[in-house]
C-alpha cells in the first residue's frame, strides 16, 4: 500500500524543505508544499494545457486547509533544477479510494479538473519524468480524475505511453457545459435560451428591480476580492448547500482556503468574484478563475429569498456576457456536473472530462487487478449515489 501521507520519501523531504523541488536528491515524491512556488509560477505561464486549479496560489491554499485535502504530495519534472516542466500533485489510492493497491491519484483541487500541468515546448520530456517517478515512488499505475481527456496534457501522456507500448484507459467519462467565449453573447444566449425564455428572463428581472435597481459588479483587486468572498460565502451557506452542511463557511478550514486563494490569485490577476444586486442586497455571488485564456466558473451561491427571480441564472447571464466581451478568454469551463440544471442550457459547448488509469509498466498484471477493483467500487457505489440524489430531490420538492 502506497500511502503518501505517511511514507518514509515524503517525511526526508519535508525535513529538507530548502532542497525538496531540486532533482537528484533521491526523491520520487516531493511534499506540495516543497515545490518551488516561482518555478511552479513560470510552468504555469508556459503549461500546454490551462488548468485554474493547479495554480500554485488555489492548490498551495487548497492543501493547507481545505476539509479533506491536505498533506498532498507532487510528481514533478524539472528539465534542470531551475526549470520545472511538469506537476501533478497526487495522494495514494488508499486514501482516495480506501482500496490498498499501489498506485497515484491526483490529488482533488476543489474545482472538479486535475488536469496536470506540463510544459508546452516539453511535455513528453515531462511526462516521461513523471512516469519514471511514478514508478521510483512505488506505484503502478497513476490514476488521473476529473480530466480533460481530448486536450494537449493527455494526448502527451497517450503518445509518450504509446511508445511504451502502452496506452491509458478511460475509466468513466461524462461532457460537462462549457462557453465559447470568442462568440457573441447575445448571440450565444438566443440559441441556447430561446426567445420565449429570454423574455422570461427580462420580466423575473425588472421584478427584482422593484427591490432595486439591479447591477453587476466585478470584484477584481485584492481588496475588493476581500470584502466580495465574504458576500460569497454568506450567499452560498444561506442556500441548499447551507442546509446539507456542504458551504464553504461552515467549515474553518475551507473557509480558511477560499479566502487565502482568491486573495493571492487576485494579486496575480487570475480571480474574479461577480455578484449581482439589487439595490444594496447581493442576490448571487459566484467565483471565477482565470488560468492563460481559459477561465473556470468555480461556485455559485444565492439567497434563496429570490429564488423566483432566477437569481443564479440572471448571474449567469451578465457572466457569459462579461466574459464574451473579453478578447483574453476564449473559453470557460463550467466544472459542473454532467447534468447541471442549470448552466446545460446556457451553455451549449461540451467539454469531455474522465478519469484516466494510466500503466506504468507494460503487460502489468496489477495494473488489471487495479482496473477492476476501480470497477467493483463503482458497481457497488454508483447505485447508492443515484438513491441518495432522489431521496434529495424529493425532500427538496416537499
Amino acid at each position: 500500500m502506497v500511502d503518501i501521507a505517511d511514507t518514509s520519501m515524503v517525511r526526508r523531504a519535508s525535513g529538507n524543505a530548502a532542497n525538496a523541488h531540486v532533482p537528484g536528491i533521491g526523491e520520487a515524491l516531493t511534499p506540495l508544499a516543497g515545490i518551488s512556488v516561482p518555478q511552479w509560477r513560470a510552468l504555469s505561464t508556459r503549461a500546454a494545457e490551462p488548468n485554474g486549479y493547479y495554480l500554485p496560489e488555489w492548490e498551495l491554499a487548497v492543501n493547507a486547509s481545505a476539509r479533506g485535502r491536505l498533506n498532498a504530495a507532487a510528481l514533478g519534472a524539472w528539465h534542470d533544477p531551475s526549470i520545472l516542466i511538469g506537476l501533478v500533485p497526487v495522494i495514494s489510492m488508499w486514501r482516495a479510494y480506501r482500496i490498498p493497491l499501489p498506485a497515484l491519484v491526483s490529488a482533488d483541487p476543489y474545482g472538479t479538473l486535475c488536469t496536470p500541468l506540463l510544459d508546452r515546448e516539453m511535455a513528453e520530456e515531462a511526462v516521461t519524468s513523471i512516469l519514471r517517478r511514478g514508478r521510483r515512488a512505488g506505484a503502478h499505475a497513476l490514476i488521473f480524475r476529473a480530466t480533460s481527456i481530448d486536450g494537449a496534457a493527455m494526448k502527451a501522456f497517450t503518445d509518450v505511453l504509446h511508445r511504451g507500448g502502452m496506452q491509458p484507459l478511460v475509466l468513466q467519462s461524462h461532457v460537462r457545459a462549457c462557453l465559447d467565449a470568442t462568440a457573441d453573447a447575445d448571440t450565444v444566449l438566443r440559441e441556447a435560451l430561446g426567445a420565449k425564455k429570454l423574455k422570461e428572463l427580462r420580466r423575473q428581472r425588472n421584478r427584482l428591480a422593484e427591490h432595486g435597481a439591479v447591477h453587476f459588479d466585478v470584484a477584481r483587486t485584492p481588496a475588493e476580492i476581500a470584502a466580495a468572498v465574504e458576500t460569497f460565502l454568506v450567499l452560498e451557506a444561506s442556500g441548499w448547500k447551507g442546509q446539507r452542511g456542504t458551504a464553504l463557511g461552515q467549515d474553518e478550514g475551507d473557509a480558511a482556503f477560499v479566502r487565502r486563494a482568491t486573495s493571492a490569485l487576485a494579486e496575480t490577476g487570475q480571480c474574479e468574484i461577480v455578484t449581482l444586486r439589487a439595490g444594496e442586497t447581493p442576490v448571487a455571488a459566484a467565483i471565477v478563475l482565470r488560468h492563460q485564456d481559459r477561465a473556470f466558473y468555480f461556485k455559485l451561491g444565492v439567497d434563496e429569498r429570490f429564488a423566483k427571480f432566477s437569481p443564479g441564472v440572471q448571474l449567469t447571464v451578465e457572466l457569459t456576457q462579461h466574459l464574451c466581451a473579453d478578447p483574453a478568454i476564449a473559453m470557460v469551463d463550467s466544472t459542473a456536473s454532467p447534468d447541471h440544471p442549470m448552466i446545460n442550457p446556457i451553455w451549449r459547448g461540451r467539454l469531455a472530462i474522465g478519469d484516466v488509469l494510466i500503466p506504468l509498466r507494460r503487460n502489468d498484471p496489477v495494473v488489471a487487478l487495479i482496473r477492476a477493483a476501480l470497477g467493483l467500487r463503482s458497481a457497488i457505489r454508483d447505485p447508492a449515489r443515484r438513491l441518495i440524489h432522489f431521496v434529495r430531490k424529493n425532500r427538496e420538492k416537499s
